[in-house]
């Protein structure tokens, strides 16, 4: 229990500290909401937890093809706010794309010889 509680600590700090930085520095904040800590601290758990290869190969994999779909989102989102869209509606929109997208991939992924 104590482990868990660990992982979603840091995993926390990490999204408080992103919120922080981006409130003095928008762009800062963007660069280190870009990096992939995230998907390394769930490899790091991941590998601390099952010492597997092929089930980390499999997860970084994963990752890639799903970090693609979710791309248009951070397009998608500033052009509408750029247009006058609130926020909140913004903020759905890229949801909804998104969503749609990682549907789009589940779906084509297998077709395409990915194993996802």
């Amino acid at each position: 229990m104590l482990y868990l509680v660990i992982k979603a600590a840091v995993s926390g700090v990490i999204v408080a500290a992103v919120s922080e930085i981006a409130k003095r520095y928008p762009g800062l904040g963007g660069l280190v909401a870009s990096l992939p800590l995230v998907s390394v601290l769930g490899m790091i758990w991941l590998w601390r937890d099952t010492h597997d290869p092929a089930r980390m190969s499999a997860h970084a994999s994963g990752t890639f093809w799903f970090v693609l779909p979710s791309l248009p989102m951070f397009l998608l989102i500033p052009a509408m706010l750029k247009r006058g869209a609130p926020f909140w509606a913004a903020l759905v929109a890229g949801c909804l794309l998104t969503m749609a997208l990682y549907a789009a991939m589940v779906w084509a992924g297998p077709k395409l010889g990915l194993k996802l």
